[in-house]
């Protein structure tokens, strides 16, 4: 999902958001300035709204201890193996966890020399099946984040990115479907695709922000496009989304996403 630069529209479901009009802006919360700027803030899911990292983490070692049965093979050789199939396979299966659970197999027939047994295949399956239904922990503070940005009268959006069924699944178990205005699941983050959006939505890239923890996806794409962006990074970020240091000092960064609402503000009073 993240080599198609198209973004795939949220199925129609009563529990998720659906598409609102351009100026969808919440009023004006009572006693606040009306003359401020309003801004779109689209708020990514995965590692900013709610822990999903840590699990695929966990799981990644449980695979490196189940390969340890059948080969001798340091963490940093599987590792690499690993990656550079999830990449190749990215354009297939795009990102999520069934890109994983199916690069995990092809990693363990290949690096077995195709000896790894069927009972091993099935464990995989099952840290699948284990990972699609693990319960959402949402981050600390999110709820109040969001209830902040609207009261000073921004449209909150949430814009992430994965396999359709799977963030579907999970923004709904998340709690948190009904408090945004619009609901985007894409298949990549780039620019084409927050062009498309943006124009889909009628929003000026000048009126949007995005917060999120990958700077390959939450935020050099919408600088590029003349928008807002704030990384707020997580504690661990794959490998694939990792980016050297911001050269320029142009990137923003948050420690905290309850940071977001202060900023958005700042923005907000300077005209």
């Amino acid at each position: 999902m993240r080599i198609a630069s198209s973004f795939l529209p949220v199925l129609a479901a009563p529990d998720l958001a659906t598409s609102a009009t351009p100026d969808m802006a919440a009023p004006a919360a009572p006693g606040a300035a009306t003359s401020a700027r309003r801004f779109v803030v689209a708020i990514d899911g995965d590692d900013t709204l709610w822990h999903n990292e840590t699990l695929f983490q966990d799981t990644h070692a449980e695979f490196r201890r189940l390969l340890a049965r059948h080969v001798d093979k340091s963490d940093a050789e599987i590792d690499e193996l690993l990656l550079g199939i999830q990449r190749r396979n990215l354009a297939i299966y795009g990102y999520g966890i069934k890109c994983f659970v199916l690069s995990m197999i092809e990693t363990a027939i290949e690096i077995t020399g195709e000896r790894v047994p069927a009972s091993d295949i099935k464990t995989l399956l099952d840290f699948g099946r284990k990972m699609l239904t693990h319960p959402v922990a949402l981050i600390d503070g999110v709820r109040n984040v969001i209830a902040a940005l609207k009261a000073d009268g921004h449209t909150v959006w949430l814009v992430t990115k994965g396999d359709l069924f799977d963030q579907e699944a999970k923004i709904a178990r998340s709690g948190i479907a009904d408090l945004f205005a619009h609901i985007e699941i894409v298949s990549e983050k780039d620019e084409a695709s927050y062009r498309r959006l943006l124009f889909r939505q009628g929003v000026a890239p000048e009126d949007f922000v995005m917060a999120g923890n990958s700077v390959r996806s939450d935020v050099l794409p919408v600088l590029a496009i003349g928008g807002h962006a704030f990384h707020v990074p997580y504690h661990v970020t794959w490998a694939h989304e990792l980016m050297h240091p911001d050269p320029s000092g142009e990137i923003v960064m948050l420690e905290d996403l309850r940071e977001l609402p202060g900023k958005v503000q700042e923005m907000a009073s300077t005209r």
